[in-house]
């Protein structure tokens, strides 16, 4: 490329010659340098890491932008100083197709700009795929969100991407997640986050439109059996086992008969809950198929409810955590018994597990040393202890986060009702119509399942098809059965 002659007299005044301008360039330079360098490491790479993605599709597009910008920057600065001498500081181009050089130039330039923009449109597309991955979302923010991966990475949906869940499909949610993100970037960046971390209850996208995109709640299911191994917390660690069907039957009458648990997708179930984390409920409405209408309250519960504050049940409000779940100690130290990771064989081994795990500790490292010290103390000389002592920190490890106090304790689970009052929420035979005559039922041992068999040895072997009335080891007792199990016991 030339310049007319006529605009010139004597050396051209350079728009790059500064160091505001030459200082941006090599900013420049050296991000996409760096952002060439890590993408080949993070292709190459057989696990992905998610630092070296931050590295690769954040912080060096970063730099490369930052440079640029501050190359502009200094480009604009001269021209200013320069136009206040009455220097030419856009001298005429003239392109000659004729002229060799100036073809050379312009495929230099070509080139330069389409490899640019291609690799603008690798690193936006990467970027994007990389903010919305597992490793970003758990591994980022190692402390804050340990808790959350520890949990996923262990529960039922641990091959589902944490995306499909709190985000799912569409851009409205995407934009939505992106700015709250934002606001979550400040928080870890500035420690303004809390301990532990809330559940999203309100702004979590509808299960319809996330869970039933896989699962199909209709569908009849019937019954499927569930066994249940559990140990008491006397010197010999009775085992106690309860065998039964779990009556969940479906939604779709052309499938199978509408009942069971999931008679309530088939009609539509409206409530009303006081607290946040949706666990006193003292007014529900019931839609049946036909469209009759039923309302229940608790005898203290005369509040009018407007439509808006009220919820419409699915899924999420029993499968409270589908992805996060923690085990109780009392449910981690009975399957690891079962297993035989604990010898079950090691006088009261379940009190003195529970005892080590359920202290108070203020990091996980004081935690493993101080299990390690209570049960080699209380078992001296045993070798037998040495298995127990690892599964028992193991289940610390997965279930126990002191760093940000998260642990099963905190965070209720509406599943079942053995820890958290779950299904008593409304099925506690409390929740009447106003002429109290009809109630919702009172969830009893076989209203949503049907025990075939409990207690141990050849107990276990006497079936009963029509079902058993529940057994209370030991004592019998009156109540719910979170009044006195908190997941200690």
């Amino acid at each position: 490329m030339n310049t007319d002659p006529s605009a010139n007299s004597g050396p051209r005044p350079s728009l790059l010659r500064n160091w505001i301008t030459l200082t941006g360039l090599v900013i420049a330079l050296g991000g996409l340098f760096s952002f060439l360098l890590l993408f080949l490491v993070d292709t190459m790479a057989h696990f992905s890491n998610p630092y070296v993605g931050i590295l690769t599709y954040l912080v060096a597009p970063a730099f490369l932008i930052f440079g640029l910008l501050l190359a502009l920057a200094g480009i604009l600065r001269a021209r200013h100083k320069l136009a206040g001498k009455g220097a030419l500081l856009l001298p005429k181009v003239v392109l000659d197709f004729s002229n060799p050089r100036d073809r050379r130039n312009l495929a230099f330039f070509l080139t330069g700009t389409v490899l640019f923009l291609f690799l603008s449109a690798i690193g936006s597309y990467q970027t994007y795929h990389f903010t919305e991955s597992t490793q970003f979302c758990g591994q980022a923010c190692h402390t804050v969100m340990k808790p959350e991966l520890v949990t996923y990475q262990q529960g039922p949906h641990a091959r589902v991407g944490c995306v499909e869940c709190h985000i799912g499909p569409g851009a409205t949610w995407f934009v939505k997640s992106k700015l709250s993100g934002t606001y979550q970037v400040y928080a870890t960046a500035f420690d303004k986050f809390p301990r532990p971390i809330p559940t999203p209850i309100k702004n979590l996208r509808p299960a319809r439109e996330t869970c039933e995109q896989c699962h199909w709640p209709e569908k009849f299911s019937g019954n499927l059996e569930r066994t249940y191994s559990y140990f008491l917390g006397d010197e010999t660690n009775t085992p106690f086992t309860v065998r039964m069907l779990m009556k969940v039957g479906g939604g779709r009458p052309d499938h199978g008969p509408v009942s069971g648990i999931h008679w309530h997708v088939a009609n539509k179930v409206e409530y009303y809950a006081t607290d946040a984390a949706r666990q006193t409920i003292p007014f529900i409405r019931v839609t049946d198929s036909e469209g009759k209408v039923t309302e229940y309250r608790t005898p203290r519960f005369t509040n009018d409810v407007a439509q808006a504050d009220l919820r419409t049940m699915d899924c999420m409000d029993c499968h409270n955590r589908p992805a996060h779940r923690y085990q109780t100690p009392s449910d981690a130290v009975n399957l690891a018994m079962s297993q035989g990771r604990i010898d079950p064989t090691l006088p009261y081994i379940k009190t003195n597990a529970l005892y080590a795990l359920t202290l108070t500790y203020t990091n996980e490292s004081e935690a493993l040393a101080s299990i390690a010290a209570i049960l080699t103390d209380r078992y001296p000389g045993e070798p037998r202890i040495q298995p127990a002592i690892q599964a028992v920190q193991s289940i610390y490890q997965r279930n126990f986060f002191p760093e940000m106090k998260a642990n099963g304790s905190v965070y209720p689970d509406n599943i079942g009702h053995m820890e958290w009052p779950g299904c008593f929420r409304c099925h506690d035979g409390s929740h009447k119509t106003a002429d109290g005559s009809r109630s919702v039922k009172a969830s009893d041992c076989n209203a949503c399942h049907t025990i075939l068999a409990q207690g141990h040895g050849p107990e276990l072997e006497q079936l009963t098809p029509s079902g058993q009335p529940f057994k209370h080891p030991g004592d019998e007792v009156d109540g719910a059965c979170n009044d006195c199990h908190t997941g200690g016991l």
